[in-house]
């Protein structure tokens, strides 16, 4: 085993290993969110419930509205995405592949670009997410990169999307606050949402995102517990 190198500025993982992509393979665990990037096992910390709370909520809408209208799939990490042999071994927080590309899917990882990716940016992170995969998913080919940032006093959401040239360029916010995918059709979310302090209600949220109707809605609001 190679030695393990520890590092202490904010901005980068608690440790790492050295290792071939091989090695890596048989060492990985499905259940350990880890990322192999040149040679290089990066192991993040462990999400603070923030980043945790941010990413479930945004894997339920995204989740029950692909599934609804059959668009595609949706995944959190840990899913290896790996689209070629010579590219890094990412695994995003959460990953949209397309109906139309999920032959890219194999039994051990996705192999090739997702559509849609969104990091929720962590301490240790930052780096990583807003330079580093910034620019690998840019150059594989990743046709909306989503950065979530909900840390106290550092709150921000980018949306990212990709043009002819395979250039990200960023998406403005329109005054009504909403973000509208161009991946995911017809998806939106109110920014507002994802930074604020209390997240609302997923499945309520999801019927305003899908336009279910009021009766529907009157069904899910029973069923939510009372404060």
């Amino acid at each position: 085993m190679d030695s393990v190198r520890v590092l202490d500025a904010p901005t980068t993982p608690p440790h790492s290993l050295r290792m071939s992509y091989e090695e890596y393979q048989t060492w990985a665990g499905e259940d350990t969110i880890t990322e192999w990037v040149n040679g290089e096992v990066i192991v993040p910390m462990p999400p603070k419930p923030k980043h945790q709370r941010v990413s479930d909520f945004i894997l339920m809408l995204m989740g029950f509205f692909v599934r609804l209208f059959r668009l595609g799939e949706v995944f959190s990490a840990p899913l290896e995405m790996k689209p070629t042999p010579t590219s890094q071994a990412r695994e995003p927080d959460i990953i949209f592949v397309a109906q139309e590309n999920l032959g890219r899917l194999t039994e051990q990882r996705l192999a090739g670009p997702a559509d849609l990716i969104v990091e929720v940016i962590s301490d240790d992170s930052v780096s990583r997410d807003r330079v580093d995969k910034f620019y690998e998913y840019q150059e594989i080919g990743v046709r909306e990169y989503w950065m979530i940032d909900p840390r106290p006093g550092k709150a921000r959401a980018d949306f990212w999307i990709l043009d002819a040239p395979g250039h990200y360029r960023p998406v403005p916010i329109g005054d009504d606050g909403i973000y509208r995918s161009t991946v995911i059709r017809n998806f939106w979310v109110r920014v507002d949402w994802l930074l604020a302090d209390e997240l609302p209600d997923p499945l309520l949220t999801f019927a305003e995102i899908a336009h279910l109707p009021d009766q529907v809605v009157d069904v899910l609001r029973q069923l939510k517990p009372q404060a």
